[in-house]
């Protein structure tokens, strides 16, 4: 599956571009469009309730490295940026956190990179009061930008680093935005390249192996770069690199880290000496408990 594949297929059957989405999904893997839509409706369902439910708590992380920051910016209100992006920050990280107390949680792409999407959807939701039927398409198309790059690449960190989460997920995010904005196909392409090439290269450096450093506020920046690339796309700025060529670079450059940057927790951050002092303390409660 690639993007200019539904983008060429909506173009000769006019219909809408996630419904072209759909009917891709249907060619390559043959899964019933109204069987895909309702379950990517049950996803969406559970990423607003618990965006809902954990929107700007405290959460009890596994190793305490995280898990009130969520609070910390919903506390603090607006200072920079939109009401929108406030909204869209507080809902990242706090699905993050969530995962990282083992709450429940849509792996969008993945679960360390769980909270871009449900920033986005969520703020919709909240701040722009979008019902949930006209967030579906949006969610769908999402999904679809999810499996080019699932096909042509990888989403895995272990395999091509962080650019492949919290990249894919921030491509994801930035093209439905771009959508449900009311962009052109041209404009979802240029959204979803646009913050995928800012993240290339980007390192799965996780401190500990665990999901918490720097992984949950990652989700909260890159939701930002999402909502940032969707508006230069929607202005008509082009991201010149098609977004197919952008997830083909991106393999590439996967392909070249080497493993210790690939989810190992053996070099990145994870080899500060603030790092190994935190996993030291975090071991020591472990074998205490």
């Amino acid at each position: 599956m690639t993007f200019n594949g539904i983008k060429q297929m909506a173009s000769e059957t006019k219909l809408p571009l996630h419904e072209a989405a759909l009917v891709a999904e249907l060619s390559e893997t043959g899964n019933n469009p109204e069987e895909t839509r309702a379950q990517l409706g049950e996803f969406l369902r559970v990423i607003l309730e618990e965006s809902e439910k954990q929107y700007g708590k405290v959460q009890e992380t596994l190793t305490g490295l995280t898990g009130t920051n969520a609070k910390k910016v919903y506390d603090r209100g607006v200072l920079y940026h939109s009401p929108f992006t406030h909204v869209a920050i507080v809902a990242s990280l706090s699905i993050c956190e969530s995962n990282a107390s083992m709450g429940r949680v849509v792996a969008c792409p993945t679960a360390g990179a769980s909270g871009v999407i449900p920033g986005v959807f969520y703020a919709l939701a909240k701040e722009n009061e979008i019902p949930f039927d006209h967030l579906l398409p949006g969610y769908i198309l999402a999904s679809a930008i999810g499996n080019v790059i699932a096909t042509k690449a990888t989403l895995a960190g272990a395999a091509g680093g962080c650019q492949a989460e919290i990249g894919s997920a921030a491509a994801m995010a930035a093209g439905a935005l771009a959508y449900l904005s009311g962009g052109d196909a041209e404009m979802v392409d240029s959204a979803a390249a646009l913050v995928l090439k800012s993240l290339l290269g980007l390192v799965c450096d996780p401190v500990g192996g665990f999901v918490e450093v720097p992984c949950v506020k990652r989700n909260a920046i890159a939701v930002t770069a999402a909502i940032s690339a969707a508006e230069l796309a929607l202005s008509g700025v082009s991201s010149v690199i098609p977004f197919d060529e952008t997830v083909d670079a991106m393999r590439r450059i996967g392909r070249t880290l080497p493993m210790e940057l690939r989810e190992t927790g053996l070099g990145g951050l994870a080899t500060t000496p603030t790092a190994k002092k935190a996993v030291d303390r975090i071991l020591t409660r472990f074998q205490k408990s």
